[in-house]
């Protein structure tokens, strides 16, 4: 049986905000487009969503298709709506994030993506569309996330000193942190594991290392809790 539709229809599309950590750094990944609109610029892993796929299914399908990523775990986080905001037509996005490691993650980009680069966060270029306004609100997503979920199993190596955790906590907040405090606070919650090993060539007292509690994690991450950094 068909349909007829009195009123017009927008389109719907998904983008992705895929940030890394680094050299101490937070890193976003970006597609540089291969079409008009905005062809030549940077934007966020994205496209139209199939009439047979999911909103999940299309997300996963472009971060493979225009970035060459997959197998990362993605959250939904926010619809974009703008009137204006694609100079195509109505234009709706439903826009996910994820957290990786970058070393993991080599970007090859594909489709209608000429390129695809990690960025520094404090050196990203100029964005097409609002994926300026999307990735503003997937940081804020990401810092408050830090307060009730832990963070960090996803970016950090296998083992890690509290010293190496605590610079991702500063580069997430964009402040710098008090090192008793935060120790006492991330120690308490339970969800990592002293190790047996500590960092080998340095040159000052080497620093006990540390894991993440698989199943604390989880747990934890489900449950959520407090955490005032």
């Amino acid at each position: 049986m068909s349909f007829s539709y009195e009123y017009p229809r927008p389109a719907v599309t998904v983008d992705t905000v895929v940030f890394g950590y680094q050299e101490q750094a937070l890193w976003l990944l970006l597609i540089e487009r291969g079409l008009q609109p905005f062809k030549g610029e940077w934007a966020l892993p994205g496209g139209f969503v199939r009439v047979e796929e999911t909103l999940e299914e299309a997300a996963y399908r472009e971060l493979k298709e225009e970035a060459g990523v997959s197998d990362v775990y993605l959250e939904q986080l926010y619809t974009f709506g703008g009137v204006d905001r694609d100079p195509r037509e109505r234009v709706i996005s439903v826009s996910y994030f994820a957290l990786v490691k970058p070393t993991a993650h080599d970007p090859v980009a594909s489709t209608d993506a000429s390129r695809a680069k990690w960025f520094r966060f404090d050196e990203l270029p100029k964005l097409a569309f609002d994926h300026k306004e999307i990735v503003a609100t997937a940081l804020t997503r990401l810092r408050n996330k830090a307060r009730y979920e832990p963070i960090g199993f996803e970016l950090l190596p296998k083992v890690f000193t509290l010293t190496q955790l605590q610079d991702l906590y500063e580069t997430l907040a964009g402040e710098k942190l008090d090192k008793r405090n935060f120790r006492k606070k991330i120690l308490a919650t339970g969800v990592l594991k002293e190790t047996d090993k500590k960092l080998t060539n340095v040159a000052y007292r080497a620093p006990q290392l540390y894991k993440f509690d698989a199943a604390k994690y989880k747990a934890l991450s489900r449950t959520g809790f407090k955490f005032e950094i």
